[in-house]
């Protein structure tokens, strides 16, 4: 099959360049369209506010959404939703400063969102470090990758903070609002009544306690005990990062990330405070050497710090002298909701990818801004079946930007891992001599991972030229059989790397959303005719 394969490749390319011109077409004769009906929903319906539920003599007409959590996804939301207007009521499991080794990179693209939410300045005031773009380090050899910000305000960056001080701000951002309020308390459950969510049920100092409203949006992070209800979760754990915080020294490259193509995978380094370099090394698989009896320090310093940059060897040894090791599963999970009258999927416990690239932090705030672009409208939300129809195009609207991030992610740590296959090896060395060429071939990709390009097209173009590239470097300067059968060897691996993601994610919404009936589902109209009535 193997001789096929490239065919097919180039043929597929170029299906989608066609379908999605068309697409892209079809999408401007529907704007008016869409315009039309977002403004005739903007008419406010006075005479269906109130939402009751019949639980006994509990009634609750005071809320509008109940946020789950209040992790970056959530307290960005509860804000966002409660300068909108929205009456929100935020139930988080701890209100104090978490303390985590990842979700500490936020891509420009991510910050561009921020801004466009109103909470640019939560990174402001805890010590954030702008982040420029990426160095790339194998075998010896380095490589600068920038971020490609020529179109942008000179404050547009990257930036890379202690996550913990970056929730905390914007919990109280949230907080400051009159109609938002956040509580502790663990939620155990969704109450639901003819399947409809109307609440949860959770646990508040000591005592077990209810909240409703007409829409309850669950955003508990990765280890979401309430996804099952609203998702078919298919968690993969590929492996997991080991953390350290490297004090008392200099990235070769000040303000980039660094990421060191080590054996057997790669060893990621970025700045989280003028002082404070936070350092992950990648460790393949589930199981980990334990930390307790000595396995990880030995680990670390026979197997990894030898291959990390010569600036930081010393003070990677201290870090792990001091013993301040953490780990943290990385997991990897395709959206594949339920739509479930009265409640939505956000954040980390809707959807999640290999943290390598630092994208899952653009991506919830992303779907926060599709999300707020479509209730926005909406002054009644009670009608829970009609809602959760219109919302349905939420999940083909955050596609593009989702779906870029998520395949990048997963593409790109299966070439920056070791493997003693040939044809592996050749794609992982194509890839760091590809962005290295400088270039459409290094601001291509880095505008894909920085979320600045968020277009699925882009980036199966530039990693099937990535495997091109390496393929005519086998060939040259004589394409012998054995370079020939690498070389397919090498298509045949690259398409296997990327298909299954691509496929996992939806071909049709990732690469023609247009296409989709829900991308044009207008919103309920009901509410209007019941104005009429009222009139």
């Amino acid at each position: 099959m193997n001789e096929y394969i490239f065919g097919g490749i180039i043929g597929a390319l170029l299906g989608f360049f066609l379908f999605y011109s068309l697409s892209l077409s079809l999408l401007t004769k529907k704007k008016n369209k869409n315009k039309n009906n977002e403004s005739c929903i903007q008419i406010q319906n006075e005479c269906n506010k109130s939402f009751i539920v019949d639980n006994g003599d509990i009634q609750s007409n005071d809320i509008d959404v109940i946020v789950v959590g209040a992790g970056v996804a959530g307290a960005a939301l509860a804000y966002t939703l409660g300068k909108d207007g929205r009456r929100v009521r935020v139930i988080e499991r701890d209100l104090e400063e978490p303390d985590r080794i990842v979700g500490e990179l936020l891509q420009p693209g991510g910050y561009l969102k921020l801004i466009e939410l109103g909470l640019a300045d939560c990174v402001e005031e805890i010590d954030a470090q702008k982040v420029l773009g990426y160095a790339l380090f194998k075998d010896g050899k380095d490589t600068k990758l920038a971020y490609p910000l020529e179109k942008f305000h000179s404050d547009v960056a990257g930036r890379s903070f202690h996550n913990g001080r970056f929730i905390q701000r914007m919990r109280e951002k949230a907080a400051s609002l009159p109609n938002v309020r956040l509580e502790q308390g663990t939620v155990t459950s969704l109450l639901e009544e003819n399947g409809i969510v109307k609440g949860v049920l959770y646990k508040a100092n000591g005592e077990e306690q209810t909240a409703y409203a007409p829409l309850t949006i669950v955003c508990d992070g990765c280890f979401s005990n309430l996804r099952r209800s609203l998702c078919s979760p298919k968690v993969d754990v590929p492996s997991c990062f080991v953390g350290l915080i490297l004090e008392n020294c200099q990235l070769p490259y000040p303000n980039h990330g660094h990421v060191v193509l080590g054996d057997p995978s790669p060893i990621l380094f970025y700045p989280i405070s003028g002082t404070e370099i936070r350092c992950l090394v990648d460790v393949p698989g589930q199981k980990v050497p334990s930390i307790s009896n000595g396995e990880m320090a030995n680990y670390l310093k026979t197997v990894v710090a030898p291959q990390i940059p010569h600036e930081l060897y010393d003070s990677f040894l201290a870090a792990i002298e001091k013993g301040s090791i953490r780990t943290m599963p990385n997991r990897s999970m395709p959206a594949d909701p339920h739509p479930t009258p009265g409640a939505l999927l956000m954040g980390d416990a809707f959807n999640m990818r290999h943290p390598l690239t630092g994208g899952g932090m653009t991506v919830a705030l992303s779907d926060i801004v599709v999300l707020q672009n479509l209730i926005k409208p909406l002054r009644n939300l009670h009608d829970a079946s009609a809602l959760c129809k219109y919302l349905e195009s939420f999940y083909t609207l955050r596609k593009p930007v989702a779906s870029t991030i998520n395949t990048l992610a997963g593409a790109l740590y299966k070439v920056f891992c070791a493997s003693s296959d040939q044809a592996r090896k050749e794609m992982r060395q194509a890839c760091f001599d590809y962005l290295s060429l400088g270039g459409v071939c290094s601001s291509g990709p880095v505008a894909l991972l920085s979320g600045l390009n968020p277009r699925p097209l882009s980036l199966v173009c530039h990693f099937f030229a990535v495997a091109i590239y390496g393929v005519g470097r086998l060939l040259l300067p004589f394409p012998s059989p054995k370079r020939l059968w690498i070389g397919a060897k090498l298509i045949s691996g690259a398409s296997g790397i990327i298909f299954p993601i691509i496929k996992a994610e939806g071909v049709r919404q990732m690469f023609f959303p247009a296409t989709v009936a829900a991308y044009y589902r207008a919103a309920p109209v009901k509410e209007e005719r019941k104005k009429n009535v009222c009139l």
